[in-house]
């Protein structure tokens, strides 16, 4: 924003879900932020709690169950006990792009129909110009048949640029992209997100790229944050985390980021796997599966260092 407040401000979430066992926290403690035109990336592996965070900004299903506490601020607004400021930041502040544009889209309602649902009352000639200029601004080659187009009759890459063009309908000042690329080739992913990068440039968008792939990190983002089982682990600039990485779990993604510069027998990875919410271990949730683990780090959570603009929940770096 202009005084340099942040668009987007998550001060320690927590988000908590009845089940029949009894409550279960897949997010115990996350503080992130996002400045009004900025690309930030929260990554980490499946099951850390990325999506649960992501969804959380706006109470969308499951988070609306959830309980949530701390504050999810957006314009200065919190939207966890402000219920019209989640209204208003659902209706044109903050949009979504999610991974699996199959899933998202009706299959029984063209697509022309799905993105009028987002637009404001107009005319029907307007709302089908406004319609077919979405649809031409995310690259589609012929955005008359899109427009008339099922879901079924287009490609998962062409799917989710529809869905790019749903998002940006209701001219959103962040867009959250969920794991936008994981059903996509390799040649698709990067068409989706130089799109992406290109759109959020030209409209002067916040972007908050949910992912585990590193490569698109460093080829897109400027900020990072590492989550690890529902807490932010390292946060720093996508350069200096990716150059210097402090937290033991940073170092062991890069680690098992395939490389052709490297000759290796075998693909690296990180031992074990991420603990299931309610069964965090005690202190350092990571301690199980880090070769630098002392006892010290199973007696309490460790405190974020924060250093200048990095920041790292480890003592032992």
């Amino acid at each position: 924003m202009v005084d340099g407040t942040p668009l987007l401000s998550i001060e320690n979430l927590a988000v908590t879900f009845r089940t029949p066992g009894g409550l279960v926290t897949p997010v115990p403690d996350v503080s992130l932020s996002v400045q009004a035109g900025e690309r930030v990336a929260l990554v980490g592996e499946s099951g850390c709690g990325k999506s649960v965070t992501a969804l959380s900004i706006t109470a969308l299903p499951p988070t609306d169950r959830a309980i949530r506490t701390g504050k999810i601020l957006f314009k200065g607004c919190n939207l966890i006990d402000q219920p019209e400021a989640l209204r208003e930041a659902r209706r044109h502040g903050i949009a979504y792009v999610f991974q699996d544009p199959m899933a998202s889209l009706n299959p029984v309602i063209r697509l022309a129909d799905q993105i009028g649902e987002v637009l404001p009352p107009m005319s029907k000639e307007a709302k089908r110009d406004r319609i077919l200029s979405l649809l031409a601004d995310v690259g589609l080659p012929d955005p008359v048949r899109a427009a008339s187009a099922y879901p079924c009759e287009l490609s998962g890459g062409q799917c989710q640029r529809v869905m790019l063009a749903m998002a940006l309908a209701a001219e959103p000042q962040l867009l959250v992209a969920d794991e936008p690329t994981t059903a996509l080739d390799v040649t698709t992913q990067r068409k989706i997100l130089g799109l992406m990068d290109r759109l959020a440039r030209e409209r002067q968008m916040a972007l908050l790229l949910i992912t585990h792939n590193l490569g698109i990190v460093a080829s897109y983002m400027e900020r990072l944050y590492v989550m690890y089982a529902g807490r932010i682990v390292e946060s720093g600039t996508v350069k200096e985390v990716l150059s210097d990485p402090h937290h033991p779990y940073t170092r062991g993604l890069l680690a098992a980021v395939p490389s052709l510069k490297l000759e290796r027998t075998q693909l690296q990875d990180i031992p074990g796997t991420v603990p299931p919410p309610g069964r965090f271990p005690p202190g350092c949730a990571f301690a199980p599966r880090c070769s630098h683990a002392t006892p010290a780090c199973s007696q309490a959570v460790p405190p974020l260092y924060v250093r200048d603009e990095r920041a790292v929940r480890c003592p032992n770096v």
